[in-house]
């Protein structure tokens, strides 16, 4: 059985208190772990039939590749999130997924889905919000990048990943460990590297974070939440992102 340290079982726990039946229920996802290293792509674009995962440890990202060799990164996953399974109900995967770092990864397959979806339909529910909240996620990412300026996309991103991250207790209201570089950030963030370095020096200069050394650090959470407008209500997580 998926013990109570599963960074799924946490995320879930977020949206529904669940029964001791339905943490055994989540076991059957319990299935022997696959390690990726930095380099080796889970899914490809394009490829039939992908294999769906949920993300233990380690951080990937999803990516489109334009036919200028351009690449576009739709986001970013972090423990306890599921990897693909848009692809697996498509049964063609729409986008790539590369490691940011090394990660374990669990599958699952469309049985094992059925059965849950079959055998406890509260577990269910709270499957459907957390990925409904992904999905929201991206949406929100597409309001920064037509709408917000340098500053807000920036601070509202590190904002946003703080309070994903603290559902699954890999943050606090202080800070984060993030192994991201500016070219991920550039890329996901639609700005050139050098843009990126000259907003993150303008946030740390005016005391309001810092990102250094892969390590994300809140100086004055409250300014930073009021210049990127932020507000968790679109994750469904009520006070997740500070206690």
């Amino acid at each position: 059985m998926i013990d109570v340290q599963n960074p799924l079982l946490s995320k879930l726990s977020a949206f529904a208190t669940l029964t001791n039946s339905e943490r055994a229920s989540l076991g059957r996802f319990d299935r022997p772990r696959r390690c990726f290293e930095i380099g080796t792509d889970l899914m490809r674009e394009g490829e039939k039939n992908s294999t769906a995962y949920i993300l233990l440890d380690g951080w990937v990202l999803s990516y489109k590749l334009l036919r200028s060799g351009e690449r576009q990164i739709v986001d970013f996953q972090v423990p306890g999130d599921f990897l693909g399974l848009r692809s697996l109900l498509l049964r063609t995967a729409d986008h790539s997924i590369e490691p940011v770092t090394p990660i374990i990864a669990v599958e699952i397959g469309m049985t094992d889905l059925l059965r849950i979806f079959r055998e406890s339909p509260r577990l269910a529910a709270a499957m459907l919000w957390a990925l409904s909240t992904d999905g929201a996620v991206v949406v929100e990412r597409l309001v920064s990048l037509g709408r917000r300026d340098a500053i807000e996309r920036v601070a509202h991103f590190f904002l946003e990943l703080g309070a994903r991250l603290k559902v699954v207790g890999l943050a606090t209201g202080d800070g984060y460990a993030c192994p991201l570089s500016q070219y991920h950030l550039a890329d996901a963030l639609g700005l050139s590297a050098v843009h990126i370095n000259r907003v993150l020096r303008q946030l740390r200069e005016e005391e309001l974070m810092t990102f250094r050394a892969g390590k994300v650090t809140f100086d004055n959470f409250d300014k930073l939440v009021q210049i990127a407008q932020f507000d968790t209500a679109y994750m469904d997580h009520g006070g997740a992102a500070r206690e």
